[in-house]
């Protein structure tokens, strides 16, 4: 008869009618090595059926990004085979799943971050679908002796999932000789490579600046085996973006208030701090913020379509349209409402 192991239906050549006996999780206990003529079905595999929903959620999430994506499709996919090698007893070495994530605010990093992390403990990589995001203050000290502990701190707190240094090339001072920093990436030597079974590591930031860092840190460019480009926006994507944004928070833009956002979107690009669909979702916080006291304003009994349409009065009142002509750069230069 076929049976469930390790979270695979297996199908022996002349036995039985097929049926599966669904084994009670995915990580039971160790699998016997099948023969070289069983047959292992990847599409009823319990953790691929995971992981896929996962990757819906991306897609669904996530306007854009196809080559990052990919790139998740294709770590889902390493995975998943190397759970198929070792049923077959084929052994190699642990895939390293250290990971770098460059690309600008706003343009979905930490949101990757975190469905991979639910991916890779579905795929048995990791013990826990948790995400630990830390900075530079969380990692390194004041005074001698400080920073050791703040990081083992930090990765105790990561342990069996994934921790996340964001602006990562902040850990990196050269101009400063006394700079903690460098004892901070040199603990994060260690322990990608003796915690590689228990531990991921994504680095994040712009990507000139982590271009720099890995540079000037070859020892820890070798151990990041995945680097993802995540890229700016268009104009496109971002008008797509607050489509998803609007419809989540049970709100619609009325025809008018739909051109009235691409007008603003095509404005506020070009202008400084520009933070890509974060930009956007502070956008839609200030139309609300006009939506409500136009409706209080109308002093008369509200209905339901009220209450959810945004229209261009509330768009047309951002100072993006009245500041269009004010200076684009420059120290005075202020992020527009």
């Amino acid at each position: 008869m076929a049976a469930e192991a390790n979270g695979f239906r297996l199908h022996r050549p002349g036995t039985g009618d097929g049926r599966p006996v669904r084994a009670e999780s995915a990580e039971a206990a160790e699998p016997e090595i099948l023969d070289d003529d069983a047959v292992l079905d990847l599409s009823t595999d319990i953790a691929g059926n995971d992981v896929e929903d996962t990757l819906r959620r991306l897609d669904a999430e996530l306007v854009g990004l196809a080559n990052v994506k990919r790139r998740v499709r294709e770590i889902a996919a390493l995975l998943l085979i190397d759970r198929a090698r070792q049923r077959f007893g084929l052994s190699a070495s642990r895939p390293t799943m250290h990971m770098s994530f460059t690309g600008g605010p706003g343009t979905g990093k930490t949101t990757v971050a975190l469905r991979m992390a639910e991916m890779l403990h579905a795929l048995g990589y990791i013990r826990k679908p948790k995400v630990h995001t830390v900075t530079r203050d969380d990692l390194v000290g004041q005074f001698i002796g400080h920073t050791a502990p703040k990081t083992k701190e930090a990765l105790a707190k990561a342990a069996g999932g994934v921790l996340f240094i964001d602006e990562a090339y902040y850990l990196f001072r050269p101009e400063n000789e006394r700079d903690y920093g460098q004892e901070v990436i040199e603990i994060l030597l260690q322990e990608m490579e003796n915690e590689r079974a228990s531990l991921v590591v994504i680095f994040a930031g712009y990507p000139d600046r982590m271009e720099r860092f890995f540079s000037a840190n070859p020892g820890l460019s070798s151990r990041v085996a995945h680097h993802l480009e995540f890229a700016d926006y268009t104009h496109a994507e971002l008008l797509g973006i607050a489509d998803l944004m609007v419809a989540r928070e049970n709100f619609r833009f009325d025809e008018s208030a739909h051109t009235a956002f691409a007008e603003y979107l095509a404005l506020r690009m070009i202008r400084p701090r520009f933070s890509n669909a974060r930009s956007v979702r502070n956008a839609l916080d200030r139309c609300r913020l006009r939506q409500a006291k136009r409706l209080v304003e109308l002093h008369r009994p509200l209905r339901k379509t009220d209450l959810i349409t945004l229209t261009d009065q509330d768009v047309y009142g951002s100072s993006v349209f009245t500041d269009s002509t004010a200076p684009q750069d420059g120290p005075s230069a202020r992020a527009p409402a």
